[in-house]
């Protein structure tokens, strides 16, 4: 690991500004994805801004039928949050199985978003729920935020803020996990929405993705039975020691029918 300074600002606006000013700047949250990287000299930044103690972006709240997460909520706060299960209970349980406790505790979901693991568990929800990801600039749409494989639409210092999630008719979530990491070898988010049914695969690929075939069949009929004789191709899926092509297609066909007998 090079080294680096370290900075505590005490505000967003201060935060974006002392990043702006840096060679390489990168913004630490919790520290989960950012600090293995860098002892792994995958990541070599100059100056490390600390987002911890900037209270504005904390907070949970419902207003009207949107969930809006500061980004500095921790997974284990949007798992044991009352506002989140009452809103979108498959979130809650989504966060609940993020890792293990240290990792719930530390990590962040902006730093999960802003990391965009292709096995990551959020951009599964943030895509099948139709949600915005909220920054010092603008708001980003999640179909158009995640590019590619630890690759967003943010822009350099840009700043996560918070996500904002409509909140579904139904929705649920059900993975695949790989034994010692728990990240998803194949994770399912499927969310009934007024619009229609959204499904988002993350693990299975480079980047989470919608599965339009399985979001068409269940168009037609919202049950497992609509699934029957629906083929899942291995084309462009992740084929690694953990899991073939073959069966990561294997397991989004039955991580959508367990995520539909939740609902």
């Amino acid at each position: 690991m090079q080294d680096f300074a370290l900075h505590r600002p005490t505000s967003a606006a201060a935060a974006v500004e002392t990043c702006r000013g840096c060679d390489e700047g990168r913004y630490l949250a919790g520290g989960q994805s950012l600090i293995p990287m860098m002892k792994l000299d995958l990541a070599l930044p100059s100056d490390l801004v600390s987002l911890a103690g900037i209270a504005e972006l904390s907070g949970i709240r419902r207003e009207g039928e949107t969930l809006t997460i500061g980004a500095a909520e921790t997974h284990a706060a949007v798992a044991e949050s009352a506002e989140v299960a009452g809103a979108i209970p498959a979130l809650a349980g989504l966060a609940a199985r993020i890792g293990d406790a240290q990792v719930r505790n530390r990590g962040t979901l902006g730093g999960s978003i802003a990391h965009a693991d292709p096995a990551a568990d959020y951009p599964a929800a943030l895509l099948a729920l139709g949600a915005a990801i909220v920054t010092d600039r603008r708001e980003i749409e999640a179909e158009s935020f995640f590019a590619g494989p630890y690759e967003t639409a943010l822009e350099a210092g840009e700043l996560i803020r918070a996500a904002r999630f409509p909140i579904p008719e139904a929705a649920a979530y059900a993975k695949f996990p790989q034994p010692a990491s728990k990240f998803a070898l194949v994770g399912v988010f499927l969310a009934r929405t007024a619009e229609g049914v959204r499904v988002a695969v993350t693990g299975a690929a480079t980047t989470v993705f919608r599965a339009d075939a399985i979001e068409q069949a269940l168009e037609r009929s919202f049950e497992a039975s609509a699934l029957d004789g629906l083929e899942i191709p291995p084309d462009g899926l992740t084929d690694n020691l953990d899991a073939s092509a073959e069966y990561r297609a294997h397991l989004i066909g039955a991580m959508t029918r367990r995520a539909l007998t939740a609902i």
